[in-house]
């Protein structure tokens, strides 16, 4: 009997595994890994001689930051004109660390600029994250990644603030680059055309005449029709000095299909921001007019009194060069000569929400979309406001999201999630409305330091995060325009969204289906380990119910071990389009883990790499198939109970939205 119950279980496992073996909601399609072309391009570049041997033994990390918008009527889940193959999904491929990303406005979203040095960084992690090894993660960021123990000034770490800081005299290497599918794109910021006579006339002159090359940092946020939209550090020159400034920390840019474009501050503000003020492009819309692309301006200087704020840890840089708190006031009243003092590089502003509108020749307008305060210091914080994405409403007029300043009862300034609405064809005049549910609150025990919105769609939903004070979690929401307060998925979806876990909304489709990450572990003392995850927030999109939430690495499970499928674990979702495509984030192990478990080992080569999620047309609920639970005790949720992955964190998503 023994042997005869042996046999019927193996052949149930085996009809079992035939019937799955083509189950499964999504199809993981690999977009850019380490081998692709341009990721190739930026590891054969030369790098600095002291790093060169760490940057020759470490592979460049790839993530997605979007996808190309479908047809208005498209839907793989049902099959209807969906063109998997024409979903563009953009990226940006990293070596070593950012130190401050490029991404955000202000240093990690905090309303204040002053993140210049390794002791910044240590107190913004312990006063945020509350790790146990915040001194780790300040150093990684500072000196970048491999730095050595002993000496981290010696120069070997792998990107890092400190490289920034240090190149007026060092030089610098690209340590980012911009990815449209697996190749990378240029902006204007790599030609001499792509500066203004101002800045040459205020002391940007290079020996040759062109900037350096390869000294450009960039990440592309998306791709409209024959668009590409981004942001994107100046290139170094090489003055008469011997010296090395760069025109701008960051400038958003758009690549027209005749032209690349540097999308210059358009809000009102003296010679000294137009020269170095910064912007950023981090979302755009096809509109009757143009591309309609919104993002941030300077429209001031910043705080410049209290200098001990904003200067650098000399001992730390290590350059031979001082710093002349005298010359860092004058790059305000004196702009013309701005590019020959170290110290103006380290200049900071004030920004508002902004917009470009762009046609196949160029920019045909542009300027403001927030409130431009008057006020732009209070107790050393500076106004911020920022718009992160935008969208057509069922009346086609833009609605754009993303964080505004809010004085605190006259107490401090704060960044609050808001939208801004305009109407068709005047985009001189805009609405901010701040997003009820999300307010500032005084005291130190308030519920959140900083909220933002992240995604928008047709129906005016919005998603985004709110990161809570101190320690407390970063939590994503949803929020319909107009109606009630911002809803936490945590409230939502509990089973999913666990007590205390950090999330990140990060797109919204017209189907109101919501992509982003969550935690799937307990901190403990140490960053958490993370998945992708979406949610539908309307109808259901196949065989995904309404208010139903899921890990994606559930919905790319096919059942089978040695299948492609099982070759991949989602770590996050960047962007979802209308036909439900999503642009996603992945480990790959080659040659498929070893079983089908959350933690599943790897038995060969494990990589980073940029995928997007093609539904499988025809899917039903019962391709859907939880991976099954590890061996190790799992966390346990309120409402279920799930593994953890055993996969290392990915440092540079931290707790806070990345494009």
């Amino acid at each position: 009997m023994p042997h005869k119950m042996l046999k019927l279980s193996t052949l149930a496992i085996l009809i079992a595994g035939a019937s799955q073996a083509s189950a499964a909601v999504y199809t993981v399609v690999p977009v850019a890994n380490a081998d692709s072309a341009g990721v190739k391009q930026l590891a054969d570049q030369d790098y600095f001689a002291e790093a060169q041997a760490n940057a020759n033994s470490t592979p460049i990390t790839v993530s997605s930051t979007g996808i190309k918008p479908s047809a208005e009527n498209a839907n793989c889940f049902t099959g209807t004109d969906c063109v998997a193959d024409d979903y563009t999904v953009t990226g940006v491929a990293r070596r070593g660390t950012e130190g401050t990303p490029i991404a955000d406005v202000t240093p990690y979203n905090q309303n204040i600029q002053d993140v210049t040095n390794l002791s910044q960084l240590d107190s913004y992690c312990s006063n945020n994250f509350g790790f146990g090894t915040c001194d780790i993660w300040a150093k990684n960021q500072y000196f970048g990644i491999e730095y050595t123990d002993s000496n981290e000034q010696d120069g070997q770490g792998l990107g890092g603030l400190q490289k920034k800081q240090a190149a007026w005299t060092k030089g610098y290497y690209s340590n980012i680059i911009a990815l449209v599918n697996n190749q990378r794109i240029a902006t204007k910021a790599d030609e001499l055309s792509g500066y203004t006579d101002k800045q040459k006339e205020a002391g940007l002159k290079s020996i040759d005449s062109t900037p350096e090359h390869f000294t450009t940092d960039a990440m592309v946020n998306g791709v409209v029709d024959n668009y590409n939209f981004g942001i994107t550090s100046s290139a170094l020159f090489t003055n008469e000095a011997n010296t090395h400034p760069r025109a701008f920390e960051k400038r958003g840019f758009v690549n027209t299909s005749t032209e690349a474009l540097t999308l210059l501050p358009p809000v009102s503000g003296n010679e000294f921001v137009k020269t170095m003020g910064q912007t950023t492009a981090n979302g755009a819309v096809k509109t009757a007019d143009g591309l309609l692309v919104v993002g941030s301006s300077s429209f001031a200087e910043s705080y410049t009194q209290d200098i001990e704020r904003h200067k650098p840890n000399l001992d730390n840089v290590n350059i031979g060069v001082g710093f002349d708190d005298k010359a860092y006031r004058a790059c305000v009243t004196n702009p013309t000569d701005v590019y020959n003092h170290w110290e103006c590089q380290f200049s900071t502003f004030a920004n508002e929400a902004a917009f470009w509108l762009i046609g196949s020749d160029g920019i045909i307008k542009s300027g403001s979309i927030g409130s431009n305060l008057a006020a732009v210091d209070h107790d050393h914080l500076s106004f911020q406001a920022s718009a992160q994405a935008v969208a057509l409403d069922k009346n086609d007029n833009p609605i754009a999201v993303g964080y505004s300043t809010t004085d605190v009862k006259n107490d401090y300034y704060a960044m609050q999630a808001a939208y801004f609405t305009a109407k068709a064809g005047n985009l001189a005049s805009w609405t901010r409305t701040m997003i009820p549910g999300l307010d500032i609150e005084p005291s130190d025990d308030r519920d959140f330091t900083y909220t933002i919105a992240n995604g928008v769609n047709s129906n005016s939903v919005i998603v985004g995060d709110a990161k809570g004070n101190g320690e407390k979690p970063q939590r994503a929401f949803v929020y319909k325009a107009g109606q009630g307060n911002a809803q936490f998925f945590d409230q939502l979806a509990p089973s999913l969204f666990f007590k205390d876990s950090n999330s990140n909304a990060a797109a919204i489709n017209n189907n109101d289906q919501v992509v982003g990450w969550v935690d799937i572990e307990s901190s403990n003392g140490k960053e958490a380990r993370h998945r992708a995850f979406t949610y539908i927030n309307g109808t259901a999109q196949g065989p995904l119910k309404a208010g139903g939430a899921w890990m994606l690495d559930d919905l790319t499970n096919d059942g089978v071990v040695n299948s492609i499928a099982n070759s991949y674990r989602i770590v996050d979702a960047t962007g979802i389009n209308n036909a439900g495509v999503i642009a996603a984030t992945a480990y790959y192990c080659h040659g498929g883990y070893e079983n089908l478990s959350k933690l599943a080992h790897c038995n060969g080569t494990e990589q980073q790499v940029v995928v997007k999620l093609v539904p499988k047309a025809g899917a039903t609920a019962e391709d859907i198939q939880p991976r099954v639970k590890d061996e190790e005790p799992p966390f346990k949720r309120s409402g279920g109970s799930l593994g953890i992955l055993a996969l290392t964190a990915l440092g540079f998503i931290g707790f806070r939205r990345r494009k």
